[in-house]
């Protein structure tokens, strides 16, 4: 008999953004509510996007180097990868001189803003033992994008849906 193909399980992604670069407001005001998420520079985090990121992938819109930083809001990812033109632009400060335009090194992808939550604090993501595992609670962890699996999934959007 053959098998039949699997759904493959939803993905789900811690994203930072700095509220005063690209807040969850901001993105919620763009248009479709969907915004380029930009200025990835890291090797890690961009292939997490390229290899691991699909359209419909849950997203936890994090507010970074802010005075209080956590969780924001709740996204998706709206797009597959592209060339982030930011890294050909001299006048950007994600300019990156040495990624060919015929091979660019960084991506971006949409990121769909779907709703503002109540701010999750990192000290609160911090004081919950179901929680501790979080890539984004590890000592030296500073990747602008990492997976989050899907029991943190559930303990978060659950949390968010008590109050």
């Amino acid at each position: 008999m053959p098998s039949t193909p699997q759904a493959s399980a939803p993905r789900y992604w811690l994203m930072k953004s700095e509220p005063d670069e690209c807040s969850i407001d901001d993105a919620l005001a763009a248009p479709n509510a969907t915004v380029p998420w930009t200025g990835v520079r890291n090797y890690q985090a961009r292939n997490f996007m390229r290899d691991g990121m699909r359209i419909g992938d849950g997203v936890l819109f994090y507010h970074s180097s802010c005075p209080e930083p956590g969780i924001a809001g709740i996204a998706r990812v709206a797009s597959a990868t592209r060339a982030d033109p930011t890294q050909f632009d001299p006048l950007s400060p994600y300019y990156d001189p040495k990624s060919p335009t015929d091979n660019p090194r960084w991506l971006l992808l949409d990121v769909q803003a779907l709703r503002k939550t109540r701010l999750i604090s990192l000290a609160e993501l911090r004081s919950t033992p179901a929680l501790a595992d979080m890539r984004v609670l590890q000592k030296g962890s500073r990747l602008s994008i990492t997976p989050v699996e899907p029991a943190e999934w559930q303990e978060i959007t659950e949390r968010l849906a008590a109050l």
